[in-house]
Formats: structure tokens, C-alpha cells, sequence
């Protein structure tokens, strides 16, 4: 009886163990959980939100533009926004409208933000050669702003960031519970 205990004890004990470093990698290497802080992505996403990010495989290949995305600013401290420049792009805004290669991009997500603060401009003018003094966004360089555009600190303030700082792409919304959501383009 007892040795059939310490048996099952053992099998528990290695199940247990083989869980745990089952959730570390999950944690470490697919995804973690990330709660908002502050207002920057406003409508999008609200102070103290919780969501998952995407870390499996999410490089500058993957990158798209309009990704909602963590990244590291230092290394206490992340922000979340949106990508709106990829390496190459030549981005500019001019009256409030966004212009990637000279080509005018539609923002949907911001007719929210719009609409809840009655603002018909959002977006200050600006471009890369304004931020970073570069015609074009350079390899390993993507250009970032807060949804939340006249209250966000993103590339505007502190310039263009380096694909290596990217932890991860926001891809689920699970608190709270009556607002989950997948997907933010």
C-alpha cells in the first residue's frame, strides 16, 4: 500500500513538473499576459485592460502595418501602440491624413476617437524626415503612435523603435469579460 502511494505521489509530482515547465515555456516563448496602463491607445484599448500578446515567431517579417504591439522602452517599462510605418515606408501626415509612399491610407480605427471627442483633426502634421531625419523608415525601424493621438508619447516624441524592443502583437482582449475582443486592426 505504501509503495503504491509513493507511486502515484511520484507520477503527480512528475505530471505537476512537466505542467509547470509546459506554462513557462507557453509564458516565455507564445504568449503573456499584459495589462494597459494609462490612455495612449484610447478608444482601442482602456487603462487597465488585460490582454495577450503574441511573442511566437512575431519578428519584423511578420510585422504589419497597424499592428497593436508591445515593445520594451526600457527594462522596467513597455508601451503599447500601433505600428503605422514599416521599414521602407516613406510616411508623412499632412491635414490629418496619413500618407505611406505618398499614397493616402484610410485610419478606421480612429473614427471613434472622432466621433467620442468631436474632433475633426487628431494628428498634428508631421513626417519621418521630421522625427528621425531620414527620407525613409531604415531596416530594423518602425514608426509607432498611440490610437489616442492627442494624448499618446509614440514615435512623435521619442522616434522611430527598433524591431528588436517588439515583444509581441496584442491579439486578445480578455478583461474585462464584456469587452473581449480579438483582433485590433
Amino acid at each position: 500500500m505504501r509503495k503504491e502511494l509513493n507511486k502515484e505521489l511520484k507520477e503527480w509530482a512528475v505530471a505537476l513538473m512537466i505542467g509547470f515547465l509546459i506554462f513557462l515555456v507557453i509564458r516565455i516563448f507564445v504568449f503573456a499576459p499584459y495589462r494597459i496602463d494609462g490612455d495612449s491607445m484610447l478608444p482601442t484599448l482602456q487603462n487597465d485592460n488585460k490582454v495577450l500578446v503574441w511573442k511566437l515567431f512575431y519578428n519584423e517579417q511578420m510585422m504589419e502595418r497597424f499592428d497593436v504591439v508591445v515593445f520594451k522602452v526600457s527594462e522596467e517599462e513597455s508601451y503599447v501602440k500601433r505600428i503605422i510605418g514599416l521599414p521602407g515606408d516613406k510616411v508623412t501626415y499632412k491635414d490629418d491624413q496619413l500618407f505611406i509612399n505618398d499614397e493616402a491610407i484610410e485610419e478606421h480605427y480612429l473614427d471613434e476617437e472622432r466621433k467620442q471627442t468631436g474632433y475633426t483633426k487628431l494628428t498634428e502634421d508631421f513626417s519621418v524626415q521630421s522625427i528621425a531625419h531620414l527620407e525613409r523608415i531604415p531596416e530594423g525601424k518602425v514608426l509607432v503612435l498611440g490610437d489616442n493621438r492627442l494624448n499618446s508619447l509614440d514615435s512623435r516624441r521619442f522616434g522611430l523603435i527598433s524591431t528588436d524592443d517588439i515583444i509581441g502583437e496584442v491579439k486578445f482582449r480578455f478583461w474585462p469579460f464584456n469587452e473581449i475582443t480579438y483582433d485590433f486592426d
